[in-house]
This record gives structure tokens, C-alpha cells and sequence, in this order.
């Protein structure tokens, strides 16, 4: 059975991203992409590098006929997704990679996004769509919420330590390298390129980033008790790629086993051989993410660093990974390309 996709803001990085891995996804087809100012263009002209798949050119959102479409991805930005989500047809499952969805607590989300929540009765229904730690909820979902690609690289260093109990959770630091394609594609003058290249910076000091609400909201879950970390992000003159590095209080041997066997069977998280750090370099272009783990030379200190591709395992290939459970199809199809390198 071949599924018949849309995906709505295809005009986009994480819209280009996700009809990349589709052309090769054996069991689905897709029949839809919107692009509000985009409508009317072909998509390879929009992305070049796309132009050699047969698609459907760009339309605008109330130009598509959702009654034979099986899933939607939500690739808009943020407050935008709730206004056009609300009105789709309840039968159809979705993936949200935006932020929209992500806080299960309607008063979080006022907070940190400056506005009460649009869809405030869909909320209840969705899922977080961090696939490794929701996978049987995600199976059953109509409505998936992606989860903020910094949000993800901590999860994965950080969540099987808190189920079991092996790190301080009152002196955990996140310091956080991010690629510019994390902001999107919109023109930004802090991101030209003579204004980001040949440097990077810290953004979002103190505790502003928006990722925090997640960071909160899923570590207090996993601990049982609630968790505010310290975390930093910078912006690093590269296209892709988001390296965290995340300073704990504990034994970093038993704290590199816990994290070995506890993704031992993911398809896509690879836990490296005790002492060693991955690199961006080695992930960029796949859904793959790698861990490291190393002991600092003082005592019952550790260190674990996370490389993802921001665009893949960061958002556009985790929601794909949703998607093919949402679907019944394999979890991994369409998504084990190999990781571009050089």
C-alpha cells in the first residue's frame, strides 16, 4: 500500500529535508505540497537540488483536497501550525514539526511563546514526538508533535540517566553548538554571511531559549521530580549540524553503559566506544545520532557530547520515523541513507 503524503510549508528547510527522504520512502507518494508564497512555482525551482523527482507543484494551503491524503506534515512556523491544524479534517494524522504542540501544559506555552495557545483542544490529544521515549504512544497517535531539534540532542544524552538514577540532577550544564539552517530559511540580517561567518556566539543567555520549556517538561517527567538544567546554545557558521556537550556529576563509566544499553537496539543512535567524542561531521545528512561519553579528571565528573543533523534527526527525519509508525510502515524506511562525507 503506497500513502499519500502532503507536507505543508515545503517552501522551507525542514519541507525540502522531508521531501528528500520521501522520494526514497518505498510506501509513500507525495501528492501535496503547500507553499503560501511560493504557490504556483515548481518545486524544483524552488530547490534545485530536488528538481530531478517528479512533484507537484507548490500550492497554497486551501488549494488542496485533504479527503485522500493519509498524513500531513506541518512544516510551518510556530503559532502558524495551530491556526491551519484546527481546521483540518479530524480523520487525518499528522505530524507538527513545529513548535506548536510540544508543551502538554496550555499556561507553559503562554509563557514561553508569548500568547495563549490557539488550538488549546487539540492539545490533550498530542504526542511528543521524540520517537525513542514514546514510540507505543506515537503508534496510536492522530497528532504528533516534533520536538525542538536542541531539545532532542539533550533527551538523548540525558534521559536514560534519569530513569536510572545516575547523575546529579541539580548540577547538569548543556553548552550547545547549533547550525544557522536551525533558524530557518527567512531572510535575517544576523544571518548573512558576512555577518556569521568567521565567528560564533552565544544567543538566548540566562535561561530565554525556547527549548527550556522541553528540556523541563521532559526531564521532570523521566526523573519524577522537577529538573531545570543550565543550558547555552551558540550559533556556528555551518549549515548543519548541532553538537552538545553536557557536563554531569557522576561515574562516566557506569554513566556510558547505562546510555549503551539503553539505545543498543535503536536503529539510529550510536553510543561510541567509552573515551571517544563524535563529530558533526560524521552524521550530517542521515537520521543517525551519535553519543560519547568521556571521565573528566576530576572525580565523579563525566562528560557526554551528542552529535545530530539538525535538519534529519533534529526534525524533518525524526518526524519521518513518527510518521512510519503512525502508518504501521517500518520504522527505519526512507530513513537509512548513509551520512554525507566528506
Amino acid at each position: 500500500m503506497t500513502h499519500k503524503i502532503a507536507i505543508l510549508g515545503a517552501s522551507g528547510y525542514t519541507g525540502a529535508e522531508l521531501v528528500r527522504l520521501i522520494a526514497s520512502h518505498p510506501g509513500m507518494k507525495i501528492v501535496a505540497l503547500s507553499g503560501e508564497r511560493k504557490a504556483g512555482m515548481k518545486y524544483g525551482d524552488v530547490f534545485p537540488h530536488l528538481r530531478h523527482l517528479n512533484l507537484p507543484d507548490l500550492v497554497k494551503i486551501d488549494q488542496i483536497d485533504f479527503s485522500n491524503i493519509d498524513l500531513a506534515f506541518c512544516a510551518l512556523p510556530h503559532a502558524t501550525s495551530q491556526a491551519v491544524i484546527r481546521d483540518l479534517p479530524l480523520d487525518l494524522k499528522i505530524v507538527d514539526l513545529s513548535a506548536d504542540f510540544r508543551l502538554r501544559d496550555l499556561d507553559e506555552y503562554a509563557k514561553w511563546y508569548g500568547k495563549p495557545h490557539g488550538a488549546a483542544h487539540l492539545q490533550a490529544d498530542a504526542v511528543y514526538g521524540l520517537t525513542e521515549f514514546y514510540r507505543d504512544e506515537i503508534r496510536k497517535a492522530r497528532l504528533v508533535a516534533g520536538t525542538g531539534c536542541n531539545a532532542a540532542a539533550g533527551q538523548f544524552a540525558l534521559v536514560p540517566l534519569m530513569r536510572g538514577g545516575l547523575i546529579d540532577l541539580d548540577d547538569i550544564v548543556i553548552d550547545l553548538k547549533a547550525a544557522v539552517s536551525g533558524a530557518g530559511r527567512a531572510l535575517k540580517e544576523n544571518l548573512l554571511h558576512a555577518e556569521l561567518s568567521e565567528g560564533y556566539h552565544a544567543y538566548a543567555l540566562g535561561g530565554t531559549h525556547r527549548h527550556l520549556a522541553e528540556f523541563d517538561q521532559e526531564f521532570s517527567r523521566h526523573a519524577g521530580r522537577p529538573v531545570k538544567v543550565q543550558f547555552t546554545p551558540h550559533l556556528i557558521p555551518a549549515n548543519r549540524g548541532i553538537l552538545a556537550t553536557v557536563y554531569v556529576k557522576g561515574d562516566a563509566e557506569k554513566i556510558h553503559s547505562a546510555l549503551t544499553d539503553a539505545y543498543e537496539n535503536e536503529p539510529f543512535i550510536i553510543c561510541l566506544p567509552f573515551g571517544q567524542a563524535p563529530s558533526t561531521r560524521h552524521i550530517r545528512g542521515s537520521n543517525f545520532c551519535h553519543i560519547g561519553v568521556v571521565a573528566d579528571r576530576i572525580p565523579n565528573r563525566a562528560t557526554i557530547v551528542v552529535a545530530l543533523d539538525n535538519l534529519t534527526k533534529g526534525s524533518s527525519g525524526q518526524a519521518l520515523q513518527n510518521a512510519n509508525l503512525m502508518l504501521g510502515e517500518d520504522e527505519t524506511a526512507g530513513l537509512m541513507l548513509a551520512p554525507v562525507f566528506p
